[in-house]
């Protein structure tokens, strides 16, 4: 975003580099690892001064937005780069409305922004956890909707040339739960705002999941977005924990994708396995199913183990390390792969 926050000019050399801080409060898994070198950025142009540093393109970089969707199995020994670049705009032209929002704002403010304003496509994502910035590189999704249904753009900063550029829905290249900044442009970029294409006419999407059962358990039958918004909040929080009260980066796992041949196998031997359309001729298994299934639900192994009334969930009772989450959950893998024959992916990134 190119306004600012406040009238004062930033001036040059006022980035404060710090040393040795401990990334507890900077992950809602509340990990307590800590980075060797740690800045926060609050302006575009912030940026370019800290590349302008040569010391800082050779080092490792972690970029955080809100910290909800990463495993930190060890400090980092490089550079963590706190994302905080924040504002909202909005444009209406007819019956489309164009939102850009600032990287550094928590995604699920802006989905009550565009919400308390009739500004529908992006309601059946209230709730995730995380940052704009950090949404487009996941594609995050939920409850038959993902972020590039609304996606229009994004600003980056390429931190080797220290110039911006304009990514297209095109060139990010998303599919489940990917983007092209999680494959071939991986640390390449820095997301600095995103836009999206919204519509004053809603089309509700209530196809996925309990919000229909919800829906009609609260006697509504001509939902609005905000009743959608709502009723995902509320499915949400009865699933999954606070990351306030209890460390978790939500799914920790991606549902598994199958062809239709290797679903048929499986069906036939576990009829009631649940499943989905995946697109494209594949099946999407239930991973938090799978896992259920292999008696992982609600277990405590040491400092960690899955959430009481979502498996998919990995937790942090206290005092959790990275290590002992990571191989908990490879346990489950093993499990899960030894029942099922289907191999789960890790939905988290994994810092090490």
């Amino acid at each position: 975003m190119r306004h600012r926050t406040s009238d004062t000019r930033h001036q040059k050399n006022m980035l404060q580099i710090q040393e040795n801080v401990s990334l507890k409060n900077f992950n809602t898994f509340g990990i307590d690892a800590y980075a060797r070198y740690f800045v926060e950025i609050a302006h575009e142009d912030e940026l370019v001064e800290l590349f302008a540093d040569l010391q800082w393109q050779q080092i490792d970089r972690l970029v955080l937005g809100g910290g909800s969707n990463l495993l930190l199995v060890s400090n980092f020994e490089g550079l963590v780069i706190r994302m905080n670049i924040r504002g909202i705009e909005h444009r209406i032209s007819h019956n489309d409305v164009f939102v850009e929002a600032g990287g550094g704002e928590v995604w699920n403010d802006l989905v009550n922004f565009c919400v308390a304003r009739g500004y529908a496509g992006i309601e059946n994502l209230s709730l995730i956890p995380g940052s704009v910035g950090a949404s487009p590189i996941q594609n995050i999704g939920a409850y038959g909707v993902e972020l590039k249904d609304a996606f229009l753009s994004c600003r980056a900063f390429e931190t080797a040339s220290g110039n911006f550029k304009t990514f297209t829905k095109a060139d990010c290249k998303f599919g489940y739960r990917e983007s092209v900044f999680k494959n071939e442009l991986k640390g390449l970029y820095i997301i600095v705002s995103v836009k999206f294409q919204l519509s004053l006419i809603p089309d509700i999407n209530t196809q996925y999941g309990a919000i229909g059962q919800e829906l009609a358990n609260r006697g509504i039958t001509t939902p609005t977005i905000k009743d959608v918004s709502d009723v995902v909040s509320h499915i949400r929080v009865s699933k999954l924990p606070d990351p306030s009260t209890i460390g978790n980066a939500g799914s920790f796992f991606k549902n598994p994708l199958i062809s239709q041949e290797e679903f048929s196998t499986l069906q036939a031997k576990f009829p009631d396995v649940v499943n989905y359309p995946g697109g494209d001729g594949l099946v999407k298994l239930a991973a938090g199913w799978l896992i259920e299934q292999c008696g992982w639900k609600g277990k405590v192994v040491g400092n960690t183990g899955t959430w009481k009334n979502q498996a998919l969930v990995l937790v942090n009772h206290g005092g959790a390390t990275g290590k002992e989450v990571y191989a908990f959950s490879s346990q489950i893998i093993d499990s899960v792969y030894t029942k099922f024959g289907v191999m789960l992916q890790r939905e988290v990134n994994i810092i090490s």
